[in-house]
């Protein structure tokens, strides 16, 4: 089993088809796992041309804990542009949970143990 085996375990499920790992940096509190978005045009922009003009701030985003250690995803994502129109696109991600800071999976965990 290689680095990414592990990682696709332990990040949200699929993440890894639209990420890089690009670093992880481990404290004595702390997990911060480092994901760029790949330069793969999305599916969504098909038939557009598009290209790719760099990436919004980075994103925190909180995981579910591991090891004792709070798990934070420094997340980049892509800025996409339409040559034709100049208009500004981006992917459309289900990744945070609406009105938190959470993966939808830990808010949804969360959620069933009555914690938020």
């Amino acid at each position: 089993m290689n680095n990414l085996d592990l990682a696709s375990f332990i990040l949200p499920k699929g993440i890894l088809d639209y990420f890089e790992l690009k670093e992880v940096k481990d404290t004595e509190i702390t997990l911060e796992i480092y994901l760029t978005e790949k330069g793969i045009v999305p599916q969504e922009f098909e038939g557009k041309q598009v290209e790719s003009k760099g990436f919004y701030p980075v994103r925190v985003i909180q995981d579910f804990p591991l090891r004792e250690r709070t798990v934070f995803l420094k997340v980049r994502r892509r800025r996409w542009r339409d040559k034709s129109t100049k208009d500004e696109l981006k992917r459309s991600w289900n990744l945070i949970a609406k009105g938190t800071k959470y993966t939808q999976e830990f808010a949804d965990f969360l959620k069933e143990v009555g914690r938020i």
